[in-house]
């Protein structure tokens, strides 16, 4: 721990006109997010390995059934409705670094343990919804932990910089991961794919050894129980000027629309009738959108509208998942969630640092847990009754009952705040 030593000075700021390409990467002028963005680059393709073969896992397991993966991502979403707000206190509370530290061994045992028991042939379904919860009660301290030091690692106004890269980080890696998954499941098989991820936690296990945490991000909350520690941060955010009116339309975008990890293998599976190399084209595709998307966003600068920039994003993202309900092959489908991809993580790395800007630091975990909510708990819960209505109306009615949906939401929401503008 290196608590005693102060925080990077800024490096000097690069002349107009010279530095407009290094714009884009300018958190990375800093030592210690460098070190954790490389790390996590690694740790980010072997979850995204991952992620890919535990789908096609749970889908050979259960004959193709959509609401085994349904079932999958609620166990995961009960975990973080019980562990995310926890997890931001334990974050506002304690030591960052140390917390990381134990939550990627964690992760990285839950990989090995998938591994074990797919290569030794005693995996069963209902393991996988518990490794699920295991693994999304250890995200709940992880994420608001992560977003956390990641703000105390940079300036201020370079923070959404350092959102968009390290969003750019993962979403990047979906573009290389399924690709290697789709190898990797050829010639190792399931297990292959979940060990392979297990070892790309030593990247970033490496990097947080060689932190040096700035001195600023040890501080405490006020003594007090949970619970009010926990609603003093709610009351904070529910009487901001802007983040209840970001918050509700991406919130119900994350919700009433299906992640990438439920409708991309069924789309695969029941309307190309593809195999492992298109499904990993398409979530290379939905990678692609994500990192363009974040490098635009780094580029941007500190910007003074962001509200705006995220209601933009979730309508442009309505229009491209009814595209993707609407197709019936890849001409249409890459480019359908390549806009996806883009759209969604626009409206959320500029959500993220809305959290963070508008809290004050000794809260900034706590308003993150709200994220991890969104993301690893709403989302989830939506696709456990997505599965059962692509089920039921099947993929196409149900995709495009979602973007009615999401569009409806943003829709009222916008005329809301307009008529409550005028009044």
């Amino acid at each position: 721990m290196h608590a005693s030593r102060k925080p990077e000075a800024s490096p000097p700021r690069s002349r107009a006109g010279s530095s407009s390409r290094l714009a884009t990467f300018r958190a990375l002028r800093y030592r210690n997010f460098r070190l954790l963005w490389a790390g996590l680059t690694v740790s980010a393709v072997g979850t995204w390995m991952q992620i890919v073969a535990q789908s096609l896992l749970v889908l050979d397991l259960t004959h193709g059934s959509p609401a085994a993966l349904g079932t999958v991502s609620l166990a995961q979403a009960l975990s973080f409705l019980l562990f995310a707000l926890v997890g931001g206190d334990a974050t506002d509370r304690f030591d960052k670094r140390r917390l990381l530290l134990l939550t990627q061994s964690i992760l990285m045992g839950l990989a090995v343990l998938l591994g074990v028991l797919t290569a030794t042939g005693v995996i069963r379904f209902w393991m996988v919804p518990l490794v699920a919860f295991g693994s999304g009660a250890t995200l709940s301290f992880d994420q608001p932990a992560r977003n956390s030091l990641i703000a105390s690692l940079v300036p201020k106004e370079n923070l959404m910089n350092a959102v968009a890269l390290q969003s750019a980080v993962f979403n990047g890696a979906s573009v290389l991961g399924p690709a290697l998954a789709s190898l990797a499941l050829s010639r190792m098989g399931y297990s292959g794919n979940f060990f392979l991820n297990a070892a790309s936690y030593f990247g970033v296990l490496a990097a947080l050894l060689l932190l040096h945490t700035p001195a600023a991000q040890q501080t405490t909350v006020p003594g007090g129980n949970l619970l009010d520690s926990v609603r003093r941060a709610l009351r904070y955010v529910q009487r901001d000027a802007v983040l209840p009116s970001v918050l509700s339309p991406y919130g119900a975008l994350l919700f009433f629309g299906p992640s990438a990890a439920l409708m991309i293998p069924l789309f695969t599976r029941q309307v190309l009738w593809a195999g492992p190399a298109d499904l990993g084209m398409l979530f290379s595709a939905l990678g692609a959108g994500t990192v363009l998307s974040a490098l635009i966003i780094a580029s941007l600068g500190d910007l003074r509208y962001k509200d705006r920039l995220v209601f933009v994003s979730i309508l442009l993202w309505t229009v491209a998942l009814a595209a993707f309900g609407l197709s019936g092959s890849l001409r249409v489908a890459i480019p359908a969630l390549f806009i996806l991809g883009a759209a969604q993580n626009a409206a959320g790395a500029v959500t993220v640092t809305l959290l963070q800007t508008r809290v004050p630091p000794e809260m900034r975990g706590r308003a993150m847990s709200l994220n991890t909510l969104l993301i690893m708990c709403v989302r989830p819960l939506g696709d456990f009754p997505a599965g059962a209505i692509i089920g039921w109306l099947g993929f196409r009615p149900a995709l495009l009952l979602s973007a009615a949906l999401v569009g409806a939401t943003l829709v009222t929401l916008f005329v809301t705040s307009f008529t409550a503008r005028r009044a």
